[in-house]
């Protein structure tokens, strides 16, 4: 048992130790793939979506290095025809790439070298015979008549953290592996390839065309096995005690295809979701991620990207074209590439029916905001301390101040050809409020009283704040927006809440192009 030949079974051991989600109904789908044309897999997700499990899970069931069946014998994949078939049977090279780029300067080397190492070690007198890994392989192959299942996590580190020749000769390194023929054909009885981006492409082609990819933006039979269901989360939410609809509303919003057709999956990042029942709290629990590298064409308003970024924020959807994305962020083109990067990162959503992009939650959201902040760009600069200002003008109950920011956010950033429209004044309300999401909780539609509340806006934990309930309102005195909220009692929905309350209209004339707001104070 070598670290990276027949590794054994440790770190899925490890994992069940704690609280395991079944995810084992993925093993099936390789077993399915098992020999076949569909045998090399390569499944992108972002960071936190439980890539890692996932490798542990095959190395654990695949390796003829350990004895897995107590592991398994109480899981899903125990009641699968082929459990039996697959169960320890197959020789396996399991290989972290992250690990691997410190193992030495040139990366193909060291990983080459890391596996004859382990070959000649668990096969001495077999692999031994050979100085160089293919033959190594093949060697234990024929002699064992186990061909090798391969995984690799993190499979595009080396093409994001390293140079353009450093990542061809990866390429090549992976080429060599999966697409030949004859080596392939004798050796490899599946791969599976898992990491941020999916497969580089060289002149609109694939560099590993035999791939089978499942992305966020195309997963097929593979959504519901990287990343938690909504099933799962409700679930764990009545194990814990925890409110299933404040973990949606923190950390829902990744919709996938369903492998059945019909509406979207709904999932969940993982890490996220589990932090969140450990600790008893909602928050963000984000973690340093690729996307700093993405800073630098946000930071100079590559094409615009702050304002768009922006615009996501206050809860606008962006049309993007996905299909242009080399699968490499090195060579970032336009907006359209950047956020289809941003898709594959967990930092947006994408809409296939409406080929649009969203922010998935509020998680996400929080951290939108806070690049923001970090940004230097004059505009986005005066739109963060816009935003600021709104916030404390509505707490000081400054109702012309309040106005003149909803009014400064609608005429600035709110095209002509939509200015009139209802969704347009939300839009600017949202867009004037844009900060407010680091100290509350932003609802749309809630439903209270005898009716739904436009916006409400309920403080965190820490905020000793007053909640906000918000009204919009076209054409009509301001006067009328405050009635409404208390002709059809939407505070109710917050009598618990026991802190001050402010009840904010806002209203539109259409013809003079002038907004008016009042701010009444409730439950001191």
């Amino acid at each position: 048992m070598g670290t990276y030949v027949n590794p054994g079974n440790s770190g899925f051991a490890v994992a069940l130790r704690g609280e395991y989600v079944d995810k084992t109904g993925l093993i099936s789908l390789v077993n399915e793939a098992m020999g076949g044309p569909r045998r090399l897999i390569c499944v992108s997700r972002p960071r936190r979506f439980g890539k890692s499990y996932a490798a542990e899970m095959l190395c654990s069931y695949y390796s003829c290095g350990c004895d897995s069946r107590s592991l398994f014998e109480r899981l899903a994949i125990a009641r699968d025809p082929s459990f039996e078939e697959h169960l320890n049977a197959h020789n396996v090279i399991r290989m972290d790439m992250t690990d691997l780029l410190h193992r030495g300067e040139d990366v193909v080397v060291a990983t080459t070298q890391a596996i004859l190492r382990d070959l000649c070690a668990d096969f001495p007198g077999i692999a031994s015979t050979s100085d160089y890994y293919i033959d190594a392989i093949l060697s234990v192959v024929r002699h064992t008549g186990r061909p090798f299942v391969f995984l690799i996590d993190e499979w595009d580190a080396p093409i994001r953290e390293r140079g353009e020749e450093q990542a061809r000769r990866y390429v090549d390194f992976l080429r060599t592996l999966f697409k030949n023929a004859g080596f392939t054909g004798e050796a490899v009885a599946a791969a599976y390839i898992t990491g941020i981006l999916p497969i580089k492409r060289y002149n609109t082609q694939s560099a590993i065309s035999e791939f089978r990819e499942y992305t966020m933006l195309s997963p097929e039979g593979y959504a519901p096995y990287v990343g938690f269901t909504e099933d799962e989360v409700r679930a764990l939410c009545n194990r814990h005690g925890m409110d299933f609809e404040e973990a949606r509303r923190w950390y829902d919003g990744y919709e996938l295809p369903s492998p059945q057709g019909g509406a979207p999956l709904h999932i969940y990042a993982p890490f996220s979701v589990m932090r969140a029942m450990e600790s008893g709290r909602f928050a963000s629990y984000w973690t340093v991620t690729a996307y700093d590298s993405l800073l630098t064409y946000i930071e100079r308003d590559f094409d615009g990207l702050q304002n768009k970024v922006a615009d996501l924020v206050a809860g606008e959807r962006l049309a993007i074209n996905p299909r242009k994305f080399d699968n490499d962020m090195r060579e970032v083109n336009d907006a359209d590439d950047v956020f289809t990067a941003l898709v594959h990162l967990g930092y947006v959503t994408y809409d296939e029916e409406s080929s649009t992009v969203r922010v998935p939650n509020e998680e996400v959201r929080l951290e939108f905001v806070d690049s923001l902040e970090r940004g230097t760009h004059p505009e986005v600069r005066r739109l963060v301390e816009a935003a600021d200002k709104t916030l404390q003008a509505t707490l000081a109950g400054d109702a012309e101040g309040v106005a003149a920011s909803v009014e400064a956010a609608h005429n600035s950033r709110v095209g002509p050809d939509w200015y009139n429209e209802e969704q347009s004044l939300r839009f600017a309300v949202k867009l004037a409020y844009l900060t407010a999401i680091e100290k509350y909780a932003e609802v749309e539609e809630l439903p209270s009283g005898h009716g739904f509340a436009d916006i409400v806006y309920l403080p965190k934990r820490y905020a000793r704040i007053p909640a906000m309930v918000v009204e919009l309102k076209w054409n009509k005195p301001v006067s009328s927006a405050l009635d409404q909220i208390r002709d059809r009692n939407y505070p109710k929905v917050l009598q618990d809440y026991g802190g001050p309350l402010l009840l904010v209209g806002i209203t539109y004339d259409t013809k003079t192009k002038r907004h008016s707001v009042a701010i009444e104070r409730v439950w001191k």
